[in-house]
């Protein structure tokens, strides 16, 4: 098995080349270690950071979860957050703690 991947932890964007040889993932063309990290999640267990908005009396406000969660949580996560309806929101406040049991907290990344 042999896959080709960008990643995806820095801005640098180095192309990977990953091989299983036995039960070892070899992994290549990282110019860092994030990028073996990065690879070897992306094929056991991938995780996303979700960025959208939640809706509040004054408009939108963007937000985020805290930390990456498995990217096959995304969609729920997305509509855990639709659910909400905030009178108001600030800038770094959490607005769902542990979403989904993932540890991640879901917070404000804007003011306005």
């Amino acid at each position: 098995m042999e896959k080709q991947m960008i990643c995806i932890m820095c801005p640098m964007g180095c192309s990977l080349t990953i091989k299983k040889e036995g039960e070892e993932i070899v992994v290549t063309g990282n110019g860092c270690n994030r990028g073996v990290i990065f690879a070897k999640e992306e094929l056991s267990c991938p995780k996303r950071i979700v960025t959208t908005s939640v809706k509040t009396k004054c408009g939108p406000k963007a937000c985020k979860t805290t930390i990456p969660i498995p990217k096959n949580l995304v969609f729920q996560c997305v509509q855990e957050i639709d659910k909400l309806r905030l009178d108001d929101a600030k800038f770094g406040q959490v607005v769902i703690r542990n979403v989904l049991g993932t540890g991640a907290d879901v917070v404000i990344t804007a003011n306005e």
